[in-house]
């Protein structure tokens, strides 16, 4: 019995690595990459740091509370939300396309930032949108460009998917990627693949 759980998971283990295999490939595709300056500004009191982020799509914060706000995290001012759980762009998504590039494996490793009615905005210049998910949820996006949640990232305030593949960044207040590592924050770089 020990021995079919063993061959179970590793099959599992085997099938989520090729579900993800296509989530960052190309990173030379996508939307240009801007850079926003590191700011000076006090970090934001108003995220809460009570729950961990989702962990899968279907596991996002409530979406009839989100709020998008910033926080100061490794060197820079980043959106997260009320919960404190970084947001993230994808440079193979397209500025103001109707739907995301990040379906399949990669959208439950990168579960969609959804919400039902429109958030709040703390601290935030950049344009709020939505597009409409495969699974018909509203995602909401930041200058055009959908935003996700990392499954990796077990703690508000984590950064683990930041550069991610070379394609996968933090967003910063103005709603531009940030593209420059992020010092001393809990995630690190992994530009190797997922």
């Amino acid at each position: 019995m020990h021995q079919r759980a063993a061959l179970v998971l590793a099959a599992l283990s085997a099938a989520s690595a090729l579900a993800l295999a296509g989530c960052g490939n190309n990173a030379g595709s996508g939307s240009s990459s801007s850079s926003a300056a590191p700011s000076n500004s006090a970090p934001s009191s108003s995220a809460s740091t009570s729950s961990a982020p989702p962990s899968t799509a279907s596991s996002s914060p409530s979406s009839a509370e989100l709020s998008l706000m910033t926080s100061s995290v490794g060197g820079q001012t980043i959106i997260v939300d009320n919960k404190g759980n970084t947001v993230y762009v994808y440079t193979r998504d397209n500025p103001g396309a109707t739907t995301s590039a990040c379906t399949g494996g990669c959208a439950t490793l990168w579960p969609a930032v959804t919400s039902d009615m429109t958030p709040t905005l703390k601290g935030i210049t950049g344009k709020l949108g939505t597009i409409t998910t495969a699974s018909g949820k509203t995602q909401v996006t930041i200058n055009g460009m959908p935003i996700y949640y990392y499954s990796k990232d077990t703690a508000p305030g984590q950064t683990n998917g930041q550069g991610t593949a070379g394609v996968w960044y933090v967003v910063g207040a103005d709603g531009n990627m940030i593209q420059t590592p992020l010092t001393g924050s809990s995630g690190s770089p992994n530009t190797s693949g997922y």
